[in-house]
């Protein structure tokens, strides 16, 4: 994060703010007209959660539902992503849970896959379809990474009023952000997120750079596809640098994807996204003009845990934690990466994607 984006000069009188001054302004101002519109999504107590979907490559319906409700150490054994059971088992019985929420239903893609991971992480009902735990739960978790499964999955839900937490990334085209963006302008209680904007070992990086000086430079590394892990690295990053990302270039193939981002601030950022790079999750390099940092990524339970407490106080208090603007900034940054690559390399701006950043407001119906 650059001095320039720490600091800028107010349009109208010429007044320079200190970003942290400004930004407890907008925050107090924020929580305010949120305390005043707001009421939680959510009375029930415990609140009522339904764990839906699994696909290739993703064991989040085992960690997320033993992070709610406990695990059989035994059955978590047979989960078939080791190093689930692996950080779970490092976790006290205390330190493990959310409290005053509960997993009641699970519906995974192969039936088979429901059974067993309603035992590992006890969970007492098993659906038939999805749409069976409408009237059952007072919340749905669409747990799978691909965005463009997300609006189908999601829309029974959204149009019976639930409210639904997405898995990263929320979408992966621009139709579909469109579809999400005017769902939220609809008011409906939609939540994404990547657990990497929670991580710990990056906090400190999300309150303040000014220690390093000008932040000219910036890298982060994910493996998997751009497609389903390249979030991981942005989300990483977004809050460092703040909103005010420009253009995407993607230099990359779909194996090997180098995405070449700029920021308003002038600073730079490359985001490596390898298949097979397993070793390098989530190593963060930050370049200033005084000092430089770098920072791996190391807590997944920490993260995790993180990001679905950040849920359940959203159902509980009905303020979001960060705006929809922000995922949907996110989010054209994954299709534009896609865009570029498939374009040969070119450079897309951000505002070539729809819709309007400036529309994004929860309520307000955002224009097509």
């Amino acid at each position: 994060m650059t001095e320039a984006d720490r600091t800028e000069t107010d349009r109208t009188s010429g007044e320079t703010i200190d970003r942290t001054s400004r930004e407890t302004i907008n925050k107090t101002t924020k929580d305010k007209i949120d305390k005043n519109a707001s009421r939680p999504l959510v009375r029930q107590a415990p609140i009522r959660l339904a764990m839906l979907g699994m696909v290739d490559g993703n064991g989040h319906p085992y960690s997320w539902s033993a992070i709610f409700n406990g695990y059989d150490p035994e059955e978590m054994k047979r989960c078939p992503f080791p190093g689930i059971p692996a950080y779970l088992d490092k976790k006290s019985k205390h330190s493990l849970r959310i409290g005053g929420a509960q997993v009641t239903h699970i519906w995974t893609d192969d039936p088979e896959d429901a059974v067993r991971v309603a035992k590992a992480s006890l969970i007492p009902n098993v659906a038939s379809r999805p749409e069976d735990v409408i009237g059952k739960v007072d919340a749905v978790i669409v747990a799978t990474d691909k965005g463009h499964e997300h609006v189908e999955r999601c829309r029974p839900f959204v149009e019976a009023g639930i409210p639904v937490f997405v898995d990263k990334p929320l979408v992966d085209n621009e139709h579909d952000l469109r579809t999400f963006a005017s769902w939220i302008g609809q008011g409906k209680p939609i939540l994404s997120s990547s657990s990497m904007r929670y991580s710990k070992e990056f906090a400190p990086y999300r309150k303040s750079t000014h220690n390093l000086g000008k932040v000219r430079f910036a890298t982060i590394t994910t493996p998997k596809s751009w497609e389903r892990y390249g979030i991981h690295a942005l989300e990483a990053i977004y809050p460092i640098f703040g909103p005010g990302f420009v253009s995407v270039r993607n230099t990359g193939t779909a194996e090997r994807n180098v995405v070449h981002i700029k920021h308003v601030s002038g600073a730079d950022i490359v985001v490596a996204a390898h298949a097979d790079m397993y070793g390098s999750f989530g190593l963060l390099q930050l370049c200033g003009t005084a000092e430089h940092a770098f920072v791996p990524f190391q807590d997944t339970f920490y993260s995790f845990k993180a990001q679905l407490q950040s849920f359940i106080d959203y159902l509980r208090t009905g303020i979001r934690p960060f705006p929809f603007s922000e995922t949907a900034e996110l989010m054209k940054m994954i299709i534009a990466g896609i865009r570029s690559r498939e374009q040969d390399g070119r450079e897309i701006a951000l505002s070539e994607i729809g819709p309007d950043l400036h529309d994004l407001q929860e309520g307000k119906r955002c224009r097509k």
